[in-house]
């Protein structure tokens, strides 16, 4: 049994890597996966050449280079363990009930910012329910429920962006400032929550450590609305609600994007 390690430059979030195991599932030599996300690196447990490996990765053209390949009796445990598991559950629940009650106050609020951040829990979701549901799924599955997932969010994203485009040539209402900067903040704590949570169970599993990062994210996210929904309140323009919104609304798109190269390869 050998074990190469990968450096790969572009891997930084949970979309990559599960690319990365779509890409290599067919492989017959390969008998295990260690992600290192923070540090950009991947153990792959194998036998016989690595070349076939490092050729699969190349495709994908995320910065792969071979750094080492070593003799090792050690496999490690691919399976989802129940713990982590039933605690990606939470965290799954937690940004889906974000995303409704932002999606919802923010229609009402006319905060294409709460919208939009709303979004951004939704692709979270969409993230933690495709790692969950890959777990067991055959290749085709995944695929499929990859392309659907990525193709309605793309479509709701762009949806947003078009919105954002008519209320910046159109006299609208101010958005109101006191709900963007509330539901903003109860969104930031949800997203702490599953900070602790994820922090909480100190795995060195990959996905939990790619869903720690894409949640740090995520709190950025909540303090840009939080900041919009002032300068609102300051400035009395609908403007900076408009900015912070588009700017989500891209992150989201290019989050489709990565989605859907999954689906692709």
């Amino acid at each position: 049994m050998q074990r190469t390690t990968f450096k790969i430059s572009g891997m930084d979030c949970p979309s990559e890597e599960q690319l990365i195991r779509l890409k290599l599932e067919n492989l017959p030599e390969i008998h295990g996966l260690s992600f290192d996300l923070p540090n950009r690196l991947l153990y792959v447990h194998h036998t016989g050449d690595p070349d076939p490996v490092l050729k699969e990765l190349e495709t994908l053209n995320f910065g792969t280079i071979l750094l080492e390949t070593a003799p090792t009796g050690e496999i490690p445990v691919t399976d989802t363990r129940h713990d982590e598991r039933k605690l990606l559950w939470k965290v799954l629940a937690i940004n889906l009930f974000f995303f409704t009650l932002e999606i919802v106050t923010g229609f009402i609020s006319r905060s294409m910012g709460l919208v939009a951040d709303g979004l951004d829990m939704l692709a979270d979701s969409i993230v933690y329910g495709l790692a969950l549901w890959a777990v067991a799924g055959t290749v085709t599955r995944k695929k499929n429920v990859a392309t659907a997932a990525g193709y309605f969010q793309f479509a709701l994203a762009l949806t947003g962006l078009l919105e954002v485009f008519r209320r910046f040539i159109h006299p609208e209402q101010v958005p109101a400032f006191q709900t963007m900067m509330v539901i903003s903040f109860l969104a930031l704590i949800g997203n702490a929550t599953c900070l602790y949570l994820l922090q909480k169970s100190r795995s060195r599993e990959a996905h939990l450590q790619a869903s720690m990062i894409f949640t740090s994210n995520d709190v950025l996210v909540n303090l840009g609305v939080i900041l919009a929904g002032g300068l609102v309140f300051l400035t009395h323009s609908k403007y900076p609600d408009l900015i912070v919104g588009s700017i989500v609304f891209i992150i989201v798109c290019l989050g489709a994007l990565k989605i859907l190269e999954l689906a692709k390869h």
